[in-house]
């Protein structure tokens, strides 16, 4: 049997310095990819507003380096 090479799967990276938050057009400070396909944009009041209900919908998540995700605590607990 032939072994066969898969590329390995996109990982979410932190929102860019242009990207603006999806409720409110802040700056983004995280960024969610959904079950579903797609990703979300989410300044810090959001993200952590919203911390509850991201962490059950997310498939990944990255958070921008200057900014600490109250829903990192949730998903590793």
């Amino acid at each position: 049997m032939t072994p066969t090479l898969t590329p390995p799967p996109e990982t979410a990276a932190p929102p860019a310095a242009e990207e603006r938050c999806d409720r409110c057009n802040a700056a983004g400070k995280l960024r969610v990819r959904l079950t579903e396909g797609g990703d979300l944009i989410f300044c810090g009041h959001h993200a952590n507003k919203y911390a509850d209900q991201l962490v059950k919908i997310a498939v990944e998540y990255a958070v921008a380096p200057d900014f600490s995700w109250r829903g990192s605590e949730l998903s590793a607990g």
